[in-house]
């Protein structure tokens, strides 16, 4: 699994995160120091550390990863520009900024794994008051039953 995941990294130059997912994944600044890596775990760290990043948070004074700078509000326009004027593929973490992103039509495309844990909440991976039509174009099984669903948004 962690392979395909490294596969559709590989083109993204640009993750754009909020606060929390910014947090979980900053991990990945420092995991090289670590001896005895897998080698797709190296891999996933150089595609990470390699890619710039932008991270929306109200509350977050600095970042401790290089490529690295903080936005303080979600400005659609702002990312369009950035969207318009990358040559590389851009990717949205964390389920409010992608809810954003969502209503703001600016997701091209919505990549979802389905993981089997039970939990007892959290939240919504997509947004409740935006309409989309789904054109599902992929999907992959993988064998602990985890299913990667990839989809084309269209409107309503």
């Amino acid at each position: 699994m962690f392979a395909f995941i490294n596969d559709l990294e590989r083109p993204i130059g640009t993750y754009l995160y909020g606060r929390r997912m910014y947090q979980t994944m900053v991990y990945w600044e420092t995991v090289h120091t670590l001896s005895g890596q897998p080698s797709y775990v190296r891999e996933f760290t150089g595609i990470w550390q390699e890619a710039d990043k932008v991270v929306f948070s109200k509350t977050l004074r600095s970042v401790s990863s290089a490529r690295t700078r903080i936005e303080r509000d979600f400005d659609a326009g702002m990312v369009g520009q950035l969207k318009s004027a990358t040559g590389h593929d851009m990717t949205v973490g964390g389920a409010d900024l992608a809810g954003q992103a969502i209503k703001a039509g600016l997701v091209d495309e919505l990549q979802l794994f389905l993981m089997p844990v039970m939990v007892g909440g959290g939240k919504h991976a997509l947004p409740n008051d935006v309409r989309l039509n789904l054109e599902l174009l992929d999907t992959h099984r993988f064998a602990g039953g985890a299913v990667f669903l990839r989809y084309l948004p269209k409107p309503a």
